[in-house]
């Protein structure tokens, strides 16, 4: 054997490797580790495409997605409409393609209301406690205890369908979700010392939780806020598909849907098939990016 020759490492040498990784790892940016992440590049791909869509549609758009070929209706998948056209002769690919800017707008609103919210409301009843906790939380339970959709079926059916009131209702809808989630984060937070050396300091609640506890609290925050998203995009599709989301001639992905899912028995698959697949498409990207922020987190 060769003075070179070392051998095979001992388990002590792998467990030595091993933890040296572990710590290079930690020690490394979360966008870095996040960058490694096969499933989070595929996601941010594909959630790139329709941001980009939902941004430049009217100028990516092949067509207006609203002018209507009546001598074209029904036309399958060809050079001239690569997606085919729908019943009043509307190219389906660009509907599709502007489709996503109502969708994500609505969808991304609504969350980053419900989070400010559910997020606010979970800092209060956790640090608190108490009977306020108590009180608020059963109130959560019951909101809980009804479908998502449903409530925010009865909300629209009330008030009136539009954007705003999309927005409002779904952020409304999803605040006592996320507020359960940080409720329970700062629970465990609130058994640290550090938060008994605040309140020894003389330091008021509000500063507490805004300074000392949200900062510890906004992973949590941050991978319910991507788990929202994806709720929020079939929210919004499912509203839309009865009727009461995004009103024609906008285009919707969920409206187109309910619009032409009655002809599919004829044939004419084309005109359903491609706004479904733009849905789960968006849905399974947010999924694909949350994931892998969830797992870069709690390594």
């Amino acid at each position: 054997m060769s003075d070179l020759d070392l051998g095979s490492p001992t388990p002590a040498d792998a467990a030595e490797i091993t933890a040296a990784r572990t710590a290079m790892r930690r020690a490394m940016p979360p966008w870095r580790l996040l960058l490694r992440r096969p499933t989070f590049l595929a996601g941010a791909v594909i959630l790139l495409f329709w941001v980009v869509c939902a941004i430049f549609g009217t100028v990516i758009a092949p067509h207006s997605p609203t002018a209507q070929q009546l001598l074209a209706t029904n036309s399958p998948p060809s050079a001239a409409h690569w997606f085919g056209t729908d019943q009043l002769g509307r190219d389906v690919l660009s509907r599709v393609i502007v489709g996503s800017r109502e969708i994500l707008l609505i969808a991304v609103a609504a969350t980053i209301l419900g989070t400010i919210l559910g997020t606010a409301l979970g800092l209060v009843m956790g640090y608190f406690g108490g009977i306020f906790d108590i009180l608020i939380g059963r109130v959560v339970e019951a909101v809980l205890a009804l479908p998502v959709a449903i409530v925010a079926f009865l909300f629209i059916v009330a008030v009136g369908p539009s954007t705003l009131t999309l927005i409002v209702v779904i952020g409304f809808v999803f605040t006592p979700l996320i507020a359960r989630t940080v409720r329970s984060a700062v629970l465990v937070e609130s058994q640290l010392d550090y938060l008994s050396s605040a309140r020894l300091l003389g330091e008021k609640p509000a500063h507490i939780m805004a300074v000392e506890v949200l900062p510890n609290v906004l992973p949590v925050v941050l991978v319910e806020f991507t788990v929202r998203i994806g709720y929020a995009v079939f929210t919004v599709a499912t509203l839309s598909f009865l009727g009461f989301g995004v009103q024609p001639p906008t285009p919707d992905w969920g409206a187109d849907i309910a619009a032409n899912y009655g002809v599919l028995p004829a044939g004419y698959w084309w005109e359903t098939l491609f706004p479904a697949l733009a849905i789960a498409s968006l849905v399974v990207a947010v999924n694909l990016v949350t994931d892998s922020i969830e797992q870069v987190l709690s390594s």
